[in-house]
């Protein structure tokens, strides 16, 4: 079956669906809903987040230079998506939608969302403006993961997380884990192993 031709878009699908909080020195705390976000160096650890220059955050992060980055559960969409269509010059985000901020690691001003199953605590690197959005570099400089996340020998629990996802305007779940790093020329013992873990997880 062949492809048909569309125009240049951004169809990378899916994608991360964060919330971003940011405040300033004189600046109340603020969220912004982001799926133009990702992972962009291991050593130092970095993400990317890309804001439009009219958005309420862009000036509230580019004046304090930092910003945290939460992850977005299940129970937490329907505030992730008030985020995304309300703006911070108009309502207190944590107010309307009966989050919590508090102190995030590294952090002067910005705070994270307690109720997010993790959050990355970020300092900016450095910025481009690209066209339609502004990316900001972070710095990874401190990260909180929920405690019930955590087993003892320090594995996180994405699947307890329930994470969802952004696809094209639309917002997904996660499933289980079909598959792990490596699994396609793993020894079938180690497979099953595997696997076998992961659905009774």
């Amino acid at each position: 079956m062949s492809h048909i031709n569309f125009k240049p878009g951004t169809l990378l699908s899916p994608t991360a669906v964060v919330m971003v909080s940011c405040a300033g020195e004189n600046t109340k705390p603020n969220i912004i809903t982001l799926a133009w976000v990702g992972t962009v160096n291991s050593d130092p650890p970095m993400v990317s987040i890309s804001i439009r220059p009219q958005r309420y955050s862009y000036d509230v992060i580019r004046e304090s230079g930092e910003f945290v980055v939460n992850l977005v559960s299940r129970e937490m969409m329907k505030a992730c998506d008030f985020c995304g269509v309300r703006s911070g010059r108009d309502v207190d985000k944590f107010l309307e939608t009966g989050l919590d901020a508090v102190s995030a690691q590294g952090m002067s001003a910005a705070p994270a969302i307690l109720q997010s199953p993790a959050y990355l605590a970020c300092k900016v690197k450095n910025m481009a403006d690209l066209g339609s959005h502004t990316m900001y570099l972070g710095e990874i400089v401190g990260m909180g993961i929920r405690e019930d996340l955590v087993d003892k020998k320090g594995k996180i629990d994405f699947v307890k997380a329930d994470l969802v996802a952004y696809c094209h305007g639309e917002y997904v779940g996660l499933t289980k884990p079909e598959g792990f790093f490596g699994f396609s020329i793993a020894r079938p013992e180690v497979l099953m192993r595997r696997l076998k873990r992961k659905q009774h997880t």
